[in-house]
This record gives structure tokens, C-alpha cells and sequence, in this order.
């Protein structure tokens, strides 16, 4: 569904039904996944080129889709290496396909709820370091865990695993307090995935709950904001894609913290 909400090929009917039943309750859906993308692009390069990190780890990387992480990070640094987490077969399987000529790239099949199966994988042999610093990627995936105790504890599982110098970067959906109307058709929007029996849920979660998230971290600026306001770049694309002169407030919040 992501994928189609990008433009993107890879996808499947009933994923192209189920997101026009989001469409119609949400219009600004694509608007917002399109939002997501570019933050991750920023936050890849950023990391990849200010922070000198060389290696990450994308959790919930719904591979394929558009502008991955191996290929945002390898424009920056051609060193760089990228493990891929999936807990979906059928994402795994397109991976490996995808991957297959890569040496600097790998996807395995785990989920983010159970971090040790993460972190203590033998995937990441040979390719993730975790003594050096290394970028973990939470996009859009933390909505997934409906418990809010369970959510913290494996964000703070990975925060511990990591060493000094590296990142967490998370975006997460949210409700905007300034819009009502908008507020109410992202709960519908959200409603459809429960509907249709998607893969993923859709928990909202406030502005004080993701900030727990990075709790033990030092945020970067420009702190915990909506994802049109996370360090804008003039590379091709990223342009404010919600807020602004669009008229569409952010659901999504989104930052970057230090360890």
C-alpha cells in the first residue's frame, strides 16, 4: 500500500484496492507518504554526511519501494552498508532479489517487537558493527505496536545496544490538535487497514508519547516537529510536500537523537 501511495510499481491489487478505500476517506494520504519518503531521504544523508555514519539498520523497510536506504546512503558514502528488517516474507523474498548483487546490503526476516532477534542475528556478521555508530531507522513502522510500554522498551532495547555516536531516527503518525477535520479523517483513514485485515495497525500516538521515545537521547534540530519541517534541502523532491502553502498539517511527527 505504501508503495502505491508513492507511485511505485511494486505492488499488488488487493494492495491498490485496499489503499483507495484509504484515499477516499483520506485524500491527502499519498500526500503524506510521499512527506515520510522525503524525511527519510534527509535524514539518510544527513546522518550519512554531517554525522559520518556508515552503516544502518531500517526497520520495517517494507522493501521495494522508492529511493531506498542503500541507495540514498551510497550517494553519500559509497561504504556504506545497510541492513533491512522485515517481519514479512513476502517483503524478505523481494529484498533478496533486490539485494542479491549488493555485498553492502542484506535483509533478514525478524520483528521489531522482539529486538534481541534483531540485534543478536547472524546477519548482521560481517556487515553491522555495533561497537562503531550506526544509524537505526524507526519510519513509520512504530505505529505497528498498539502497546505503548512494549513500544518504548524496544526503542530503548535498541538505544541501549548502540554505541556513542550513533542515531535513532523515527517518524510516527500522530493526530493534528490544530485541524480537527483533518484529525478525524486520519482516524478513518486509519480504520480501513483494520476493515480490510491489512498486515499493520494504525496507533496514534501524541506528541508527549514520542518524545518518551527518545527518552535517554540527545535530540537533534530541530527537535520533535512535523516532517516538512525537519531540516529542508534543495535536493530534487524534497520540497514541502504537507504544511506550508498546502494546507495539509503534518500526521506524522518525526526526530533524530544522539546517543
Amino acid at each position: 500500500m505504501y508503495d502505491y501511495y508513492l507511485g511505485g510499481k511494486d505492488n499488488y491489487a488487493v494492495d491498490r484496492a485496499a489503499a483507495e478505500k484509504v484515499i477516499a476517506t483520506t485524500p491527502a494520504a499519498p500526500v503524506h507518504a510521499r512527506a515520510n519518503r522525503a524525511f527519510l531521504g534527509r535524514v539518510v544523508r544527513v546522518l550519512a554526511g554531517e554525522a559520518g555514519i556508515d552503516q544502518f539498520i531500517d526497520i520495517g523497510c517494507g522493501l521495494p519501494t522508492q529511493d531506498n536506504v542503500h541507495q540514498v546512503a551510497q550517494r553519500v558514502r559509497a561504504d556504506a552498508r545497510v541492513l533491512y528488517v522485515d517481519n514479512d516474507p513476502v517483503v524478505v523474498s523481494h529484498g533478496k532479489a533486490l539485494l542479491a548483487t549488493d555485498p553492502q546490503t542484506r535483509i533478514i526476516n525478524a520483528d521489531l517487537r522482539d529486538p534481541k532477534s534483531i540485534l543478536g542475528h547472524p546477519g548482521l556478521d560481517g556487515l553491522i558493527d555495533l561497537t562503531l555508530p550506526v544509524g537505526v531507522l524507526f519510519m513509520s513502522v512504530l505505529h505497528c505496536v498498539p502497546d505503548d510500554e512494549q513500544v518504548r522498551g524496544l526503542v530503548w532495547r535498541f538505544r541501549d545496544a548502540i554505541s556513542p555516536g550513533s542515531h535513532i531516527a523515527i517518524s510516527h503518525i500522530s493526530l493534528p490538535t490544530s485541524a480537527p477535520g483533518h484529525a478525524e479523517g486520519a482516524r478513518r483513514g486509519a480504520q480501513v487497514y483494520t476493515d480490510v485485515s491489512a498486515s499493520t495497525s494504525m496507533t496514534f500516538r501524541n506528541e508527549k508519547q514520542v518524545a518518551e521515545l527518545f527518552d535517554g537521547l540527545d535530540v537533534i534540530e530541530p527537535g520533535l516537529v512535523g516532517l516538512a519541517d525537519w531540516r529542508l534541502d534543495p535536493v530534487p523532491g524534497d520540497l514541502p510536500s504537507v504544511g506550508g502553502a498546502t494546507g495539509i498539517p503534518s500526521v506524522n511527527l518525526c526526530g533524530v537523537g544522539r546517543r
